[in-house]
């Protein structure tokens, strides 16, 4: 991709083929088609990609964090403090949102460190494609990156370089003063950024047109009863405004600025559209805890980040028919205390094989006319993945006499069987000859287990022919 910086004409990013020739952004381009005339030139489209980036970048806000803005050319930096439980964790929800990249077809690298200058410099620099740098390993994390991770000016690197300067770790260990007389106060603000030690502010990207509501304080508030206070206030402006347009909100963020330029923020989700005053308020209290005030908070804002339609309902009377209860206030609060991730329930999926006949759903999802089959009954208890066994049967259609699991010998005393299951021959051509035997056994103790044969005990293209216990009836 090529594009234009001042009057000349650069390279401005290559693939890994044209990485691998030794071209690097900032190479002229008439020195670049000289050295490889077959080279495939295309016109840079900024504007497009920073488009394309403040649209992921509200994708991301949506999904994991309300704190998001765009880290140009080619990142974007998010704040997950207070919202990281809520996807299982800093690593689970690293590994998610590479996922949900890589489904995109873009390939990413994800890390979380204490600041914005770390994370950038790790993310594109480091070896890590996936991770958490702890607190106390950020200044051994950077010392041997190069010094293009600091986001200095094109004309510092090359001057940096020319003095034989090239990794952060000998940059940060040189006097400061000899640097601003040469370089200006550009490197030592870059390199405290990095480490820490001043402040930079995140300024995240707005959805289109969200309910939102504010407080700016003359004095600043830190106090945990005061921030709860206005939160009492604000909680009530914010559902007329959801109101007024018939939305319930899905997804609330809490922005909380300090005076030191640094925004906490507090994220709370609900599963189904809401616009209760008290059932908010009590949801956003409930994480005060989490808020760091610092110096003082000198302004609060409050922004519906996801809302849905919410249709009026008219209160049941108990003279007429008795209210269905609603428990969506207590899956709420669970699931903001120990993550969304972690309340679901099952509902059936059409599909012969047992480990892929369910799948998971939030707790509150609409009921599915699918019911589970009957035909042959099922363990209570799956095993994820099947457990291997040392079982002895006399005839390929003959459940075993014996079976060894996890070192102990169990000798069968009835069984039921075999229920033969084919594999999914239109979703995977490897499926197309396998075939498992099940069989419901029950041992001398009078435990009852569910064995199957992985092949159908004669063709070796059906299977290994191998046993394996895939559940345990209660």
């Amino acid at each position: 991709m090529i594009g234009r910086e001042g009057r000349r004409r650069v390279v401005l990013a290559v693939d890994l083929a044209a990485r691998r020739l030794g071209l690097r952004p900032g190479t002229p381009v008439a020195k670049a088609q000289a050295l490889y005339p077959d080279l495939l030139l295309m016109d840079a489209d900024p504007e497009g990609d920073r488009l394309g980036l403040e649209k992921l970048a509200l994708w991301f806000q949506h999904r994991i964090a309300p704190i998001v803005a765009v880290d140009a050319p080619d990142g974007l930096v998010l704040d997950t403090t207070g919202a990281d439980h809520l996807h299982g964790g800093e690593l689970p929800m690293l590994k998610d949102m590479v996922h949900r990249v890589a489904g995109a077809g873009f390939r990413a690298k994800a890390v979380v460190a204490d600041t914005w200058g770390a994370a950038h410099a790790i993310a594109r620099y480091g070896r890590l494609a996936i991770g958490a740098v702890p607190s106390d390993k950020t200044t051994s994390a950077l010392a041997d990156l190069p010094i293009e991770a600091l986001r200095l000016p094109t004309t510092i690197i090359e001057g940096l370089a020319k003095l034989g300067i090239s990794r952060i770790g000998p940059l940060a260990a040189m006097p400061r003063a000899p640097l601003a007389l040469r370089f200006g106060p550009e490197v030592a603000r870059r390199l405290d950024q990095a480490f820490g030690r001043i402040g930079e502010a995140i300024v995240p990207v707005r959805p289109v047109d969200p309910v939102e509501v504010s407080r700016n304080f003359a004095e600043p508030i830190g106090a945990a009863e005061t921030i709860a206070k206005y939160i009492g206030k604000l909680v009530p402006l914010l559902c007329q405004g959801l109101d007024e347009r018939g939305q319930g909100v899905r997804r609330l963020d809490l922005l909380l600025h300090r005076v030191d330029s640094r925004t906490e923020a507090i994220r709370v989700a609900t599963a189904m559209p809401v616009r209760d005053v008290r059932r908010l308020t009590r949801l956003l209290c409930e994480k005060i805890e989490t808020i760091d005030p610092g110096f003082g908070i000198e302004r609060m804002v409050l922004i519906a980040s996801l809302a849905e339609p919410m249709d009026r309902r008219q209160t049941v009377s108990s003279l007429i028919a008795e209210e269905e209860a609603d428990v969506s206030d207590l899956i709420d609060t669970l699931a903001n205390r120990v993550g969304t991730q972690a309340l679901y329930r099952f509902v059936p999926v059409e599909s012969d094989l047992p480990e892929r006949s369910f799948c998971r759903v939030p707790a509150l999802a609409p009921e599915e006319t699918k019911d589970w089959p009957e035909h042959w009954p099922r363990p209570t208890r799956l095993l994820a993945p099947p457990e291997p066994v040392q079982a002895m049967a006399e005839l390929p259609d003959q459940p075993p006499l014996f079976f060894i699991w996890r070192g102990v010998r169990r000798k069968v005393k009835c069984a039921d069987g075999p229920e033969r299951v084919f594999g999914e021959w239109w979703k995977n051509d490897a499926e197309l000859t396998i075939a498992r035997d099940y069989f419901r056994v029950e041992d001398t103790s009078g435990e009852r287990f569910w064995l199957y044969r992985a092949g159908d005990g004669e063709h070796g293209e059906t299977g290994s022919q191998g046993w394996f216990l895939h559940g345990i009836f209660g």
